[in-house]
């Protein structure tokens, strides 16, 4: 199973998107742990969402979609509910 998820930053507010096969808590303690250079420079992070997709395409896809211009709209919303 692949995992998208967004995460936020206690520290600055920032967002993060990721996708993941390993479960979205264990991953959400490899970034508070500073497991890349980004996430070390903003972390604590809070995991807000995550989706589950079968398809490994199908979670690159919806990964790419929330980096761009409207993903990155509902990405704003997703988070301001979440």
């Amino acid at each position: 199973m692949y995992k998208v998820y967004l995460l936020k930053s206690l520290k600055n507010g920032k967002s993060y998107v990721g996708m993941t096969t390993k479960d979205v808590e264990v991953r959400l303690v490899e970034h508070n742990e500073g497991s890349n250079t980004w996430t070390r420079n903003n972390r604590p992070f809070e995991l807000k969402y995550f989706e589950n997709y079968v398809c490994q395409e199908d979670a690159m896809k919806r990964e790419k979609f929330f980096k761009t211009g409207q993903g990155k709209k509902l990405r704003k919303i997703i988070l301001q509910y979440f």
